[in-house]
């Protein structure tokens, strides 16, 4: 299958098109366009990056392009790494508003293009605010050929923290993210099963992590935690914030880590958010059934009932050869279905509040 890589030029564009090389997600036969802006440093290292994925994967790996307009994407799967993103300097202001409304416009410009197209792309948004992403292409493609790896990246970190905490493998624990990648996520911890471990055990674990705690007070705990790691940071105590996030339960460490590696490694998340998409593309690639937490529009089933239809969110699915197959049913706790609730209504004014006019007038 043809894939291409918005945004290949940044950080997480190039870890993908790397993954999906060393992978063999992407081979021989198969094309990867590598896709940015004209003019600037993007294009001048992609230029670079193109001649050196060839010399490293000649020997299996697919034709490789450079594409410079939305009109030229031609690949079965679109891969949105692009965009604007928080700024490494922990001490810089942030207007995630306007950076969302900004973002908002790329993605209609991609998914207008894509919509043009005889036959509508997968498309795979990794790219902040993922649920925004989602929409967008949604509105103007088959909402089951579009959802976004946040969820996916929330779940392998959840799922990572509670192995951490246990001292077993990652591939020894069942844990998922729901809702949205952001303040707003929600841990299933109703559903977190460790092979090898007993339920009695692994439900006194649970009990100590969550200490008492309702999901309702995730958000907030989030933003606190945040916070407060990025004021050692700004004060030069890196060994001190990170001191003080290890000792955050697994829910919280998922949230607050990514951040850590944000303000510290001088770029983003980069390994992980592309091996998300990756696995992602990887199983439409395949053809093999694959059931994964991903954001899509809600719809059908138990988000019917918890008034979830027509929000992007996290919600477990079934991938198949074109398109996500299905939102699986689950039977959430109480205070996981209101966290669903809560996460939904944050999500659809993040949506709006993107909606809204620019500096220059212009909406997105």
């Amino acid at each position: 299958m043809d894939i291409a890589v918005i945004g290949a030029g940044g950080t997480c564009g190039r870890q993908l098109c790397m993954q999906l090389l060393e992978r063999r997600i992407a081979q021989t036969g198969d094309r990867l366009q590598m896709v940015t802006r004209r003019g600037g440093a993007s294009e001048t290292e992609l230029w670079g990056l193109r001649a050196d994925l060839q010399d490293a994967f000649d020997d299996w790996g697919p034709e490789v392009e450079l594409v410079f307009e939305p009109e030229d994407v031609a690949a079965d799967i679109l891969v949105m790494m692009a965009g604007e993103t928080v700024s490494t300097d922990p001490g810089a202001e942030t207007d995630r508003a306007a950076l969302a409304r900004r973002n908002a416009a790329m993605f209609a410009h991609y998914a207008d293009a894509a919509a043009d197209r005889a036959d509508p792309p997968i498309v795979v948004v990794q790219s902040n605010p993922v649920e925004l992403g989602v929409s967008i292409f949604a509105d103007r493609l088959p909402p089951q050929r579009v959802l976004g790896a946040g969820a996916w990246s929330d779940s392998l970190r959840f799922a990572r923290e509670i192995a951490a905490d246990l001292g077993v493998s990652r591939r020894d624990v069942q844990a998922v993210m729901f809702g949205q990648h952001g303040d707003h996520l929600v841990p299933l911890w109703s559903k977190v099963d460790v092979r090898g471990l007993a339920t009695e055990a692994v439900a006194e674990y649970i009990a100590a992590s969550r200490a008492g705690f309702n999901l309702a007070d995730l958000p907030e705990r989030v933003r606190v935690a945040k916070s407060e790691m990025i004021e050692l940071i700004r004060g030069g105590h890196i060994g001190q914030a990170f001191e003080g996030v290890q000792l955050l339960p697994a829910d919280l460490r998922a949230a607050v880590k990514p951040f850590f590696t944000h303000f510290t490694a001088g770029r983003t998340t980069e390994a992980v958010t592309a091996r998300s998409a990756a696995d992602l593309v990887g199983a439409f690639v395949s053809g093999l059934a694959f059931a994964v937490p991903a954001q899509v529009v809600a719809a059908g089933n138990w988000a019917d009932e918890l008034g979830l239809t027509g929000t992007p969110l996290g919600l477990p699915v079934i991938l198949g050869r074109s398109e996500w197959a299905a939102i699986l049913p689950v039977d959430l706790a109480a205070d996981e279905a209101a966290a669903m609730q809560v996460a939904a209504a944050a999500i659809n004014r993040a949506i709006a509040d993107a909606a809204e006019p620019t500096v220059d007038g212009t909406r997105a």
